[in-house]
């Protein structure tokens, strides 16, 4: 068996307290790279995406980047296209990446924006 990296030891470790409190909420699940940040609702019931937003975007592609002002937009993106799938409360995902910068970003703007978590 392959030696699991810190990240992916705490992303198991993040995913596997998620399933414990979630109950039947939809899952808040983000994704970041060096250039882009990514955000999805998922309903892991079903196995389908409620909603997505990222910063890949044709409307916004060319404005934005890494930046943690591109992540409180995608964050306010999904925020609204929750609600416009009927989805007002999620568990927050940070996969493994620390709470902090672009991720507390996205956080705040989808709270901002209607979503509890």
């Amino acid at each position: 068996m392959a030696k699991l990296s810190l990240f992916e030891r705490r992303r198991q470790r993040v995913r596997t307290s998620l399933r414990k409190r979630a109950g039947e909420r939809p899952r808040l699940s983000i994704h970041r790279s060096g250039r882009h940040i990514y955000a999805q609702v998922i309903n892991d019931v079903e196995g389908r995406t409620v909603a997505s937003a990222s910063t890949l975007e044709k409307d916004v592609r060319g404005t934005t980047g890494a930046t943690t002002g591109s992540a409180q937009d995608v964050g306010r993106r999904i925020a609204e296209r929750a609600k416009a799938a009927g989805v007002t409360q999620v568990v927050f995902d940070r996969g493994g990446f620390l709470f902090h910068g672009r991720v507390k970003a996205l956080a705040d703007a989808a709270r901002e924006g209607g979503l509890e978590f």
